[in-house]
């Protein structure tokens, strides 16, 4: 038997007036998007803001549906207008923000299992990471310098051979 050990480094700053300038402006991106989502079941709502590696930045908001949960989560209709809009450009960093409407929106929000995979299978495509700034609409936030991290052994095309 072999015992393994999956860690990783992230940053914390205490609110996003600590962040550099960029990264602060990309969070307030995603933080401004949260207006446009689409929440009107959860209340809870989720944007995302991509630095692409040509220097454009595209948001995206969580979109709900009646057929609860067949909703897109922000960073999945992000990655989408990306691909569809952008093809062939990597996404460099993404921030996500979000505005719980039914309750303080202080901690840093981390993308679900779905959006690992996504994100994970998107760094594989371009073969570069995605930094992740993830906070809330006030409070600490984190930085994760490869959004791979959040996934460890994640089912990969590599899987598929």
């Amino acid at each position: 038997m072999k015992i393994n050990t999956a860690q990783f480094v992230y940053e914390e700053y205490e609110s996003a007036e600590t962040l550099p300038p960029a990264d602060a402006a990309l969070l307030q991106a995603a933080k401004d998007a949260t207006r446009q989502a689409y929440a009107p079941y959860s209340r809870f709502r989720v944007g995302a803001a991509a630095q692409l590696a040509n220097g454009q930045v595209l948001t995206g908001t969580n979109q709900e549906n009646a057929s609860y949960p067949v909703g897109i989560c922000a960073e999945r209709t992000t990655l989408s207008a990306v691909s569809a809009l952008y093809p062939g450009v990597a996404v460099e960093t993404l921030a996500v923000s979000y505005d719980n409407e039914q309750g303080p929106s202080e901690q840093p929000v981390t993308p679900c299992g779905i959006c690992r995979q996504t994100l994970a299978e998107y760094q594989q495509r371009f073969q570069r990471p995605i930094r992740l700034i993830l906070g809330g609409l006030h409070g600490k936030v984190i930085v994760i310098p490869d959004a791979g991290h959040l996934l460890p052994l994640s089912f990969s095309a590599d899987n598929m051979k």
